[in-house]
């Protein structure tokens, strides 16, 4: 193998540790722009409207994930769709309704469309803290919030980015395992008042 001249290999240091994964620690009074998952650094998961609820559901368990965005075959953003919205009762009570059976349902059947999802600005993002974010969630009833800027190219509204209340939790050392909002938002609360 040849190595470039400006790189030089060594052998590993005698007493090495692995790097473990992690977050950056960070509290209530954080920026908030720490726990914004940003879609310009990490993509998004996305899915097609005609996609089965259970292809969406194994999409987000492969990726480690509990929202896909979903969007048409121009790469627009057409709403999303949550686990809780593929796990919970909505799928149920479809599926009574509709007389079919869940492995018919779609993820247009079940996904928020963009007109009735919740945005913050990215500029106003970069003003406040992970508290106001926290609050903002637990204010709208909300698991996710996402993150609108403007495409510096086309001049054209994008998704930048989202806030998760389980990843705002984790961040914050929760060990956040449940779909109920109340809990979630208890759980972050208590460390927050501890920070």
């Amino acid at each position: 193998m040849n190595i470039p001249a400006k790189v030089q290999a060594h052998k590993l240091s005698a007493n090495a540790a692995l790097c473990e994964p992690g977050f950056n620690p960070v509290s209530g009074d954080s920026p908030a722009i720490e726990v914004m998952t940003d879609f310009s650094r990490i993509p998004a998961v996305t899915v097609s409207p005609g996609v089965p609820i259970g292809e969406a559901n194994a999409r987000m368990i492969s990726r480690g994930v509990r929202l896909l965005m979903v969007t048409g075959d121009d790469g627009q953003v057409l709403g999303l769709i949550t686990a809780r919205d593929i796990l919970g009762e909505k799928p149920l009570q479809l599926t009574q309704v509709r007389g079919v059976k869940r492995e018919d349902l779609t993820v247009n059947d079940l996904m928020t469309a963009i007109g009735s999802v919740d945005t913050l600005y990215l500029t106003d993002v970069m003003k406040v803290r992970v508290s106001d974010i926290v609050h903002a969630l637990k204010q709208l009833g909300r698991q996710h919030i996402l993150v609108e800027d403007v495409d510096q190219a086309s001049g054209l509204p994008r998704v930048r980015g989202i806030f998760s209340a389980t990843q705002i939790g984790r961040q914050l050392g929760v060990p956040v395992l449940t779909f109920e909002l109340a809990q979630t938002f208890a759980e972050i609360e208590a460390v927050l008042a501890r920070s």
